[in-house]
């Protein structure tokens, strides 16, 4: 071989070799991926929400005007009739098992979580199979929410950025990062929150890519920016929450209670989930049938209680404004009847996130609590039952204590950070995201 040859040899390998960007040129990239993560976001959220209308509003009409023995036009709790609310979410699940049987099986939490360790990116093939499965499974009422879906999507967007970029793994994880951030700052509408968030996800023991946090929150930012923009949606407090009177030393005793409570229910939940995917193992490759049968026991649950539909981010508003009239021993069931409603979306192969369903768990164990002991304001109760349940499962102290912040519009981040952290402690060898671990490189 001649030595002309062997130099366009060696040219074209330092040419293949990736490469890593400039810390002005990542940033550049970051924002750039929260533009399209923002759209993106915004084009789901429309999907979603026409979808939604049309299948639990619009279409229970034309129905009882054809069958008004079977479908009458009667509504339960907001909701159509029983028959109906059974139906649909069977349907969704039929819906649901084709589209991964045809289109092949997008990964749920603990495949992004595994994804990011290693390779650093989450293959883009995987997101027309999650966009469709995940709305089925959302429309259909299955308890999950488009918080996983989105993060998937737009994570992958940020992976296949730096795959075209040809960059280094360590590139690639950051922009990976930064697509999740973008999801999560324009879903949780707290851009701050939505990064720590993708941040802590990944590890059992805090957020540890630190080199990852200024790009993730910029693209959060932006996306969130974006969103905002095309949805014309409120900035700030989600949810209307009583005012708690000035906090007080008391109020602190109660975040660590609540804390060790929360603790307690995420613990029934790890166990009511192993319980039902221990039971529906046998299933598990028969993927249409299974998804059905998920379907029509998420019905079947709906039938006794309606509130378990969905993903509770409304549904926690609901709980706010007339939880107080059902009881403590009522908000209890439902808790426990959400808490086998998610088991059996999840478990059944409907795609979706879990975070607002355990929001909607906390939200009805803390009023229940504040109603047997009354000296527990209601607001303290809720949103320290939410931090905690959910911090118990995802070990995520900060970002929880960020994003309820701001969900509830409340000044109670002191009783917040310790039933976060009293409940992220008590439930150090809990786990349920299997593949949460510590850094690669």
């Amino acid at each position: 071989m001649s030595s002309s040859s062997i130099d366009v040899a060696n040219s074209d390998a330092l040419i293949s070799l990736p490469t890593d960007l400039s810390y002005p040129q990542l940033n550049l990239c970051a924002a750039a991926i929260g533009i399209l993560g923002g759209l993106v976001a915004t084009v789901y959220y429309y999907v979603l929400e026409a979808c939604l209308h049309h299948v639990w509003h619009v279409f229970p009409e034309q129905v009882a005007s054809v069958f008004p023995a079977v479908f009458p036009a009667q509504m339960l709790n907001g909701l159509p009739d029983w028959n109906y609310i059974w139906v649909i979410p069977t349907v969704g699940g039929v819906l649901v098992g084709l589209s991964l049987k045809l289109m092949g099986l997008p990964g749920e939490v603990a495949f992004v979580v595994d994804k990011v360790h290693d390779p650093g990116r989450i293959d883009i093939r995987q997101t027309p199979a999650m966009i469709v499965a995940s709305l089925f499974s959302i429309v259909a009422g299955g308890s999950a929410g488009p918080e996983a879906p989105l993060v998937q999507i737009n994570g992958s967007l940020g992976g296949w950025m730096a795959q075209k970029l040809n960059l280094s793994v360590s590139s690639m994880r950051v922009l990976t990062f930064c697509g999740m951030s973008a999801a999560l700052g324009a879903f949780f509408g707290a851009p701050l929150g939505g990064a720590l968030f993708a941040l802590e996800i990944p590890h059992r023991r805090g957020l540890e890519y630190y080199e990852a946090l200024i790009p993730a929150v910029l693209a959060a930012i932006t996306s969130f920016v974006v969103f905002r923009l095309n949805t014309g949606l409120s900035i700030g407090g989600m949810y209307h929450f009583p005012s708690p009177p000035a906090l007080s030393l008391t109020n602190l005793a109660e975040g660590a209670m609540l804390g060790a409570l929360g603790a307690a229910v995420a613990a029934l939940f790890v166990l009511i989930f192993r319980i039902v995917g221990h039971l529906s193992e046998p299933l598990s490759h028969h993927t249409v049938l299974l998804a059905t049968l998920g379907g029509l026991s998420i019905g079947l649950i709906a039938i006794v209680y309606p509130q378990t539909l969905f993903f509770g981010e409304k549904q926690i508003e609901t709980i706010l404004e007339t939880g107080a009239s059902l009881g403590a021993v009522t908000l209890l069931l439902i808790a426990l009847a959400k808490m086998l409603a998610i088991s059996c979306t999840l478990h059944s192969g409907f795609r979706g996130g879990f975070i607002f369903p355990l929001f909607y768990i906390g939200a009805s164990v803390g009023l229940a609590i504040s109603l047997l002991v009354p000296q527990i304001h209601p607001a303290i109760g809720m949103i320290c039952l939410m931090a905690a349940i959910n911090v118990a499962i995802t070990k995520t102290p900060i970002s929880t204590v960020v994003i309820l912040s701001v969900l509830s519009d409340t000044a109670m981040v002191p009783v917040l950070v310790i039933a976060s952290f009293v409940s992220f402690l008590l439930t150090l060898p809990l786990s349920l995201i299997k593949t949460q671990r510590a850094r690669v490189i």
